[in-house]
């Protein structure tokens, strides 16, 4: 089975979009896209430097914008699944045929806009944690009223939120854990975002969309999102809600992928996959980054794409929390444990009071994605179910 996944902010080089120029219709295509995103896309990919596609409002239409553009040169009926980290979650919609490019693109300048804004109202910052025991990372970033805006395996969580805590978690790092200031403008991911997902709900509102044609997973849980309005209003909640790139790996092992295409700026989830999905079994990658690339990445889709007998789904479900506030879970409850659907999972205890976690689906408790006492968000996941393939 073929993947395409879509890079997210942070991925961006200067100049990465200069040998695109030269192939047919692209220059046109970025002028258009320009106009709709409200930025100058050929100069920010071919002449601006690392300070300016460092800018929120600039990178994110960028992004967007340089993977559908080699998407489009790619068999992408071979496709059996995409995916996006971030705001390279736009690109993947527009690749399920959820969101025309156009609209991919326009959001993402509506989101980077809205963002930068968001960024500017408090002094908030990111940080890259890795290594490190996972479950003292996550305790010791809520000691530091901190978040965990990304949690993207290959042990690596990148914590947001004020710089005083980010300060606190340098200063008193987590054993064996080494911490990496990240250069972006604020707290992505977190509730400090929340003016901009509210201005990008609104827009997103009017959107046409339409069910995804292939495999589309979502960042807030891994899971494969069946409807197209349920994939926008996913991409508006994300904008305050953690990134679970781990998830969406975990995802692609076990929907059985082979085959994985990293679209332009390509680098960082091959990276990620490779670290995460090693050994036996292990998917074959192509980084796409110049129209040189394109042989290799045609190549491998002609080895690992093509009409699959079945539509996969996931082997596993999600339960996300629904509300905010402090999670408790049912004592009695241990990994491996059989469930069955409208058990008593848990609760979150929040300002309206206790608010009961019950499993959607029957299956084995698969693994706790949160554990006691920690703070979540709504949406946020909780459990993880197994199911059948």
């Amino acid at each position: 089975m073929l993947a395409v996944l879509s890079p997210g902010q942070g991925s961006q080089k200067p100049g990465f979009l200069n040998p695109w120029l030269d192939v047919a219709g692209v220059e046109a295509r970025l002028r258009w896209w320009s106009a709709l995103a409200g930025v100058d896309l050929i100069h920010l990919g071919t002449r601006a430097d690392a300070d300016e596609i460092k800018d929120t409002a600039r990178t994110q239409p960028l992004l967007v914008a340089a993977a559908l553009l080699a998407a489009e040169h790619l068999p992408m009926h071979d496709v059996a699944l995409v995916a996006g980290h971030s705001v390279g979650e736009l690109g993947a919609a527009a690749l399920a045929g959820v969101l025309p490019a156009e609209a991919a693109v326009t959001l993402a300048g509506v989101r980077g806009r809205e963002m930068a804004a968001a960024c500017a109202l408090e002094p908030t910052g990111m940080a890259a944690v890795l290594g490190g025991d996972p479950d003292e990372v996550l305790a010791a970033l809520e000691a530091h009223g901190l978040y965990a805006a990304n949690r993207n395996g290959a042990g690596q969580i990148v914590a947001a939120g004020a710089l005083a805590g980010l300060d606190k978690l340098a200063a008193e790092p987590p054993t064996r854990a080494r911490i990496i200031r990240l250069q972006v403008a604020g707290a992505f991911h977190t509730p400090y975002m929340a003016p901009a997902e509210t201005a990008l709900a609104g827009v997103a509102a009017g959107v046409t969309v339409a069910d995804p044609a292939r495999i589309l997973l979502s960042n807030l849980d891994g899971e494969p999102v069946g409807h197209g309005r349920e994939s926008v209003q996913r991409l508006v909640r994300q904008v305050t809600a953690p990134v679970r790139w781990d998830l969406c790996m975990r995802a692609l092992a076990d929907l059985g992928v082979t085959g994985v295409i990293e679209l332009p700026p390509a680098g960082t989830l091959a990276g990620l996959v490779k670290r995460e999905l090693k050994g036996e079994g292990a998917p074959e990658i192509v980084t796409l980054n110049t129209p040189d690339d394109l042989p290799a990445a045609r190549r491998l889709a002609a080895r690992h794409g093509g009409p699959a007998a079945h539509r996969p789904v996931a082997r596993f479900r999600v339960v996300v929390a629904p509300a905010a506030g402090v999670f408790t879970p049912a004592a009695e409850l241990t990994e491996g444990a059989e469930l069955h659907a409208g058990q008593v999972l848990g609760h979150v205890a929040g300002r309206q009071g206790p608010v009961e976690v019950t499993a959607h689906h029957s299956g084995p408790l698969t693994e706790w994605l949160a554990h006691h006492a920690d703070p979540v968000a709504p949406g946020q996941p909780l459990v993880r179910i197994g199911g059948s393939h």
